[in-house]
């Protein structure tokens, strides 16, 4: 393991030395990573998106269905089935009680919603930070051609972050951790 480890350190300096030596790439790494925290962020929304809008279904089948055992619990009084009303009562209380479970979930995807889009936000706004500083660092650097084999396109496969579960992982952990640090700032 000592072998391994002092490789790796090894190498990891002289990324960090390499990038030192060279912004512009350092720049462009990050606004890679800005870009991917942009589309996980929209992703992140499309998905809030598509549960408040199956929450919101199920409110309104629930409604529905509240609706009809409340005219059930009438009809049982009108005709004097005072133990069908009662059991009528006691169904449309778990129906209530069911709906405002689905509301409270519905209102919290809708916090978490207006928060991811509030993210994304930030994102593109720092995505334009990133891009224009990178623009401008990439212009002073062409002068010294030292990285230009960097910038060239590669044959190596690298790991696949889409079918990765491990990285979906980490990616909506890092957002949700986000979005606190959001929530944070924003009381």
């Amino acid at each position: 393991m000592g072998l391994f480890e002092d490789v790796t350190r090894f190498l990891e300096e002289r990324l960090d030395e390499f990038l030192k030596n060279n912004p512009h790439l350092e720049l462009q790494a990050l606004l890679e990573q800005v870009r991917e925290q942009e589309q996980d962020t929209t992703r992140l929304i499309r998905e809030l998106e598509s549960e408040k809008q199956r929450l919101e279904q199920q409110i309104l089948a629930l409604a529905q269905e509240i609706q009809t055992w409340h005219g059930r619990v009438n009809k049982a009084k009108s005709a004097g089935r005072l133990d069908l009303a009662e059991a009528a009562q006691e169904r449309e209380a778990a129906l209530l009680r069911q709906g405002n479970q689905l509301w409270g979930q519905m209102q919290g995807a809708n916090k978490r919603l207006t928060q991811s889009q509030e993210l994304l936000r930030q994102i593109q706004q720092r995505r334009k930070e990133v891009q224009a500083k990178a623009a401008q660092a990439q212009a002073s650097s062409t002068s010294n051609g030292d990285t230009k084999g960097w910038n060239q396109g590669s044959t190596y496969k690298s790991y696949n972050k889409a079918t990765d579960p491990l990285e979906a992982e980490f990616q909506r952990w890092e957002i949700d951790d986000e979005l606190e640090r959001i929530k944070r700032n924003l009381s």
